[in-house]
């Protein structure tokens, strides 16, 4: 559909659109992009995205602003970004449980082989270990 630099320059001027409430000059763009292009180059990125529908010049002389599908694009966008880091957070949270639990499980192998053995010095060890360690 865009590329990603377009996709980064359209990101620039609907934030900086949202900042100022004014047309976005390629020359703004420029500067606050992190872009090493040459003004033409955004001009030339900005008039496709023009001709896709994504932004407008309000008249010539003007800067462009953001069209109602240019929000949609960028709203979408941020979703997509909110959902993929949820998603990488329950999967971090999954494996800290995970690794929690096999901790515990060796506790309680550890607990059941010092039981058979009938080793009481041992199950206070390992219980003392136990406690200190749940009650941090």
């Amino acid at each position: 559909m865009i590329t990603e630099r377009q996709e980064k320059l359209l990101d620039f001027l609907i934030k900086e659109y949202i900042t100022t409430a004014e047309p976005v000059s390629s020359m703004a763009l420029k500067k606050v992009s992190d872009l090493d292009v040459s003004a033409a180059t955004v001009r030339n990125d900005l008039q496709e995205l023009t001709e896709k529908g994504f932004i407008t010049q309000p008249h010539t002389s003007a800067g462009r602003i953001p069209t109602q599908k240019a929000y949609k694009y960028f709203a979408d966008r941020l979703e997509s970004e909110r959902q993929e880091f949820f998603e990488d957070f329950i999967a971090r949270q999954v494996r800290f449980a995970h690794e929690e639990m096999e901790q515990e499980m060796k506790f309680m192998e550890d607990l059941i082989q010092t039981l058979e053995n009938d080793n009481l010095f041992e199950i206070l060890n390992i219980l003392d270990k136990w406690h200190k360690k749940t009650k941090n």
